[in-house]
């Protein structure tokens, strides 16, 4: 069967930061280890902010819609679902914009574009074959968040809450729950929730198998 007949599978991975999204999407992919699969990240679409200073860069709302590059990111979507390599972008969070490096990325036979805001752009969704949201209660994700932020990045408590309440709670509410209503599946508590990942593996290897 020509690769025309066989589209990529898309499935789309969102929820709020610490939701455990990144848990289920490689949970999938460890579950389909005889299948070419691509985890595809909307972070690496974060904006060019090379033209600001870094004070302005610092400034940034990294959890708003307009903080990602949702064009280019479209863009790479369809052509990787058209069999086309694409140049990924590299986002360097140390300076706070985009470095001049790319990956280059071959099409696979699955697609798991994950992130907080994919289900915001119709375009995004309308390219998706499955769209799951990981819902996580905030107390949960805040501490993931400490957790993570503080092992991974080296900032302090009182700069991550500060963050967190200005900032990524209020966004989450407004931007990123209310993307819920587009999900076929709502998964709670993230990669601990095993019959849901093993439901959703078990529904993609049904539509690899038919195409």
């Amino acid at each position: 069967m020509s690769h025309a007949e066989k589209r990529p599978i898309v499935i789309g991975v969102t929820g709020g930061s610490g939701s455990g999204k990144t848990s289920v999407s490689r949970s999938i992919l460890n579950s389909l280890p005889n299948h070419s699969i691509l985890l595809f990240e909307q972070d690496s679409y974060y904006r060019d902010q090379s033209h600001l200073s870094f004070e302005d860069r610092l400034n940034t709302n990294y959890d708003h819609p307009l903080a990602f590059d949702t064009d280019l990111l479209t863009e790479h979507l369809q052509q990787l679902i058209n069999y086309q390599a694409i140049d990924k972008p590299v986002y360097d969070y140390e300076s706070h914009t985009r470095s001049q490096e790319v990956i280059h990325q071959e099409p696979k036979e699955v697609i798991i574009l994950e992130g907080i805001l994919i289900l915001e752009d119709e375009r995004l969704r309308d390219l998706m074959d499955i769209k799951v949201y990981v819902d996580t209660e905030d107390d949960i994700r805040i501490v993931r968040r400490i957790k993570r932020d503080m092992e991974e990045r080296g900032r302090t408590l009182s700069s991550i809450i500060d963050q967190y309440l200005t900032v990524v709670k209020p966004m989450h509410h407004q931007f990123i729950e209310p993307t819920k209503k587009y999900a076929d599946i709502i998964v709670p508590e993230g990669g601990e929730n095993q019959v849901a990942i093993d439901l959703l593996t078990t529904k993609v290897r049904s539509i690899l198998e038919n195409k």
